[in-house]
């Protein structure tokens, strides 16, 4: 279970990337954000983004047309 939501529907790219970023850097190591986008695009930018920031993309689910991203803040 996450320990906050972020629900960036409606904003495209770069938006929902930024507010992930700006949430993470505001949560302590271990903590779990879950993001809710409907931009098909943050798909691939959530997982470059947990790539190259070291923290770890839990899972990444499709429901309806919004997709749900689960993600550890590691570092």
């Amino acid at each position: 279970m996450a320990d906050e939501t972020l629900d960036a529907s409606g904003l495209n790219c770069p938006l929902p990337i930024l507010k992930t970023k700006k949430a993470l850097s505001k949560m302590d190591a271990g903590k779990i954000l879950d993001v809710i986008s409907t931009d098909a695009g943050s798909v691939k930018d959530i997982e470059a983004f947990c790539n190259q920031t070291g923290n770890k993309l839990i899972s990444t689910t499709e429901d309806g047309g919004k997709y749900i991203f689960t993600i550890e803040r590691v570092v």
